[in-house]
This record gives structure tokens, sequence and C-alpha cells, in this order.
């Protein structure tokens, strides 16, 4: 137990603990700790629970950074991964192996916005004696993985929670055990590997953390708003919010309906290049920013091929759905989110996506 004990500023801070309790009041969690990036978080967590020779079951769809060190820096450790569709439980349960150690995936997952079965894949993991652990950045609030029977939640704070995109930080939230071994002088990750967060951004965003119920009710209203409108106009959209989303029943039944179904959706506006046309119209007509970040106050877009998931092989990429001209939307929070949609929508109209 970190509290009271300040000797060494890595291992932990007033500013640091007081952040970290927030966020496990928030998902539920008995702790939690807090990192200097979402992959701070996310790399030592993972190391926490695996060594050489072990085994890591992964949804294939999931942040490129996340890919990228599962697929390509954690086999030099000994650590092998198998990536899978983590909405077919049953292709799920046939990649586990007695070496497995980690079922891990996104709740809703980037940028495919695919919907992770928490209850049932935390049976799976239970069933096989593993730790399964959610990443939630994209459902803050609208979806507590901790109390659907995950055993680890992460996010990036650099996201929804801290809102303003003016720092990174990463937390991880679960039981005080695993808390104190990752915080461990002698061989915990989070402690040996020095992804600790600064004093300052903690209490930056602990800050920031007090509007979350208020900005995330705004995200989800504004993309609920938008994605019902480009849907009835004939774009292929994706949304958890809407019918037509395969995993809408299934998020209906984990979510807190009052912070809704969130603030990311995506488009396809048929190919790369009219895709960045598109968000360099929208940027030049100020309704937001070609950025790769989510979370902030304005919205944000992306082509996420080329960007966030750039580091997942294009092969890879076209099995799992994501084509070049898809576009994702972090949706910000717009008062007169109507005046957006026309303004949007003209802008399409512009470019050729729509007619």
């Amino acid at each position: 137990n970190a509290e009271g004990c300040y000797l060494y500023s890595r291992h932990s801070t007033p500013s640091n603990l007081y952040l970290g309790q927030a966020l496990a009041a928030m998902e539920g969690t008995e702790t939690a700790t807090v990192a200097a990036t979402g992959m701070g978080a996310i790399t030592p967590a993972l190391l926490q629970y695996c060594g050489q020779g072990d085994h890591i079951v992964s949804s294939r769809t999931i942040y490129g950074g996340t890919y990228a060190f599962l697929k390509n820096f954690t086999p030099r450790l000994g650590i092998e991964t198998s990536f899978v569709d983590i909405t077919n439980l049953e292709a799920v349960e046939r990649a586990i192996t007695p070496n497995t150690k980690v079922l891990y995936c996104e709740s809703v997952s980037n940028p495919l916005l695919e919907v992770a079965d928490i209850t049932a894949l935390a049976a799976l993991a239970k069933k096989h004696g593993l730790a399964l652990m959610v990443d939630n950045t994209f459902a803050p609030l609208s979806i507590a993985p901790y109390q659907l029977g995950a055993d680890i939640v992460m996010h990036s704070l650099t996201k929804f929670i801290n809102g303003s995109s003016d720092t990174m930080g990463g937390v991880i939230c679960g039981t005080q055990e695993f808390i104190d071994q990752l915080r461990n002088v002698n061989d915990g990750a989070c402690m040996l590997l020095g992804a600790s967060m600064d004093s300052l951004r903690a209490a930056s965003i602990l800050k920031n953390l007090r509007t979350l119920h208020i900005r995330i009710k705004q995200h989800s209203h504004n993309a609920m708003y938008l994605a019902q409108k480009f849907e009835a106009d004939g774009l292929k959209t994706v949304y958890p919010g809407l019918k037509s989303h395969p995993s809408h029943e299934l998020f209906s039944r984990m979510m807190n309906p009052e912070y809704g179904y969130g603030g990311m959706l995506t488009i396809d506006a048929g190919n790369l290049e009219t895709a960045n046309k598109l968000m360099e119209l929208m940027q030049e007509r100020n309704l937001g920013y070609l950025a790769v970040s989510l979370g902030f106050y304005k919205t944000l877009f992306s082509a996420p091929g080329s960007s966030t998931s750039s580091e997942i092989p294009l092969e890879e990429q076209a099995e799992m759905g994501l084509s070049d001209g898809l576009i994702r939307f972090s949706i910000g929070l717009d008062n007169d989110i109507e005046r957006t949609y026309q303004m949007m929508r003209q802008c399409m109209v512009e470019v050729g996506v729509l007619s």
C-alpha cells in the first residue's frame, strides 16, 4: 500500500494517488495506478501477467500501438499472441492454449467500433483461469467492464477522460493486489519500466475528470444525431447506437443508458483520396480537425488505415474490414449539432460522397 509513502516519485505521489482513486471509483475497482500514457498503462499490465513462454489471446481490431506491441515486440520476450475476431466466442475459445494467461480486448474497438461481449468473455476467462483485460478508452461511463466481469480495466486518459487534448496519460484499474504488484520496487512493471505520470499532469486530469459525466452525454447525443442523419443519407455508417450495428443490442444490455452510446462513429467515403478531400474541406470550414486523437471538445476525424492503425499490415486491414476510405469521427461538443450536420453534408456533396 503506497498511501502515505512518497519516498520516490516514480513509485507514487499524492496527486497520482488521488487521480487513481477517482478513476477506480469511476470503474468500480478496488484501486488504480496512473501512467504517463495509455501505452504506458497497457504494456506494463500485460508484462506483469506474462513472461517467457506465455500466450495472449487478443482481439484483432485494437489500437495500432497495442497491436504492434503484441505482434512485433512481445515475441522478443518469448510471449506470443493469437489475434481473433473477439465477437466470435467460439473462435476466442479455440485460440486458448495451456500457456494462455490473458484475454485482451477493447470494450468498443478502435477503429471499427466492434463491441466485445464482456460478460461472456469474463465467463470464458474464468473457465480457463485467464485474466480478462479490457481497454475502455472509447466508452468511459457508458460501459463499466469491471462490473461486467473484467479483471483489469485500462484507459488512455489522453482521450475522453482528460478531454482537452493537452496532455497524455493512462490508467490501470484493478485489485489492490495487482496494483501493488505493478508498483513493487523489485519486480513491478510500472515501477521498473518507468512510464510514470507527472504530478502536475495528474492534477490537471483530475480537474477535467469532474466534467466527464456532462461531456460524455453531449458527445453521445451529438454522435447519435449525426449517425442517424448520415445513415438516412445513404452513407455506410457505423455507430453502436444505430439499430443496424451488429452489436447494438449487446451494447444496449451492457451500457449505462444515462451516458449513451459514446462519441465515436465511422463512415466510408469510398477511397482514401476522397476521404482526405472531405476531411481537409471539413477542417477548412472549421467543423473540426484532421487529427488522430479523440475525446476533444471539437470534432476530430482521421483515416485510421493510414494513421492510428497503420501498424496493421494492409492485408490484415482488408481481412478485418478496415477499408482505406474509412473515416473515424470523434464527435465534439457542438451546441447546434443540426447546423454541424448541414455543413458536413454540404462538404460531402462538394467532394462527391453524397449527391
